[in-house]
């Protein structure tokens, strides 16, 4: 059995709710809630999937597309442990 993490990444404010969810849930060990932008944070590891939730118009007005293009390029990792590759 592999062990797995999900990392929750966000500049604001609702990071500390988002960690308040987690906590409730039992899902400390599991979820980590990282306050922060993704261009300025550091991830203990590499991931095999990065989930976006984009808001705004087609990215290009709120600026998300660099963003999204960063945490590709330093986070994502080349071949995923199941086997897809990015």
């Amino acid at each position: 059995m592999t062990s797995c993490a999900v990392y929750c990444v966000d500049a604001s404010d609702i990071a500390a709710q988002a960690r308040l969810i987690v906590e409730t849930n039992g899902l400390s060990d599991v979820v980590k809630v990282i306050k922060g932008r993704i261009e300025e944070i550091e991830l203990p590891e590499k991931v095999d999937v990065i989930i976006s939730e984009w808001m705004g118009y087609f990215l290009i007005f709120e600026s998300m597309l660099d963003s999204v293009i960063v945490a590709r390029d330093k986070w994502l990792k080349p071949v995923s442990s199941c086997g897809a590759r990015f």
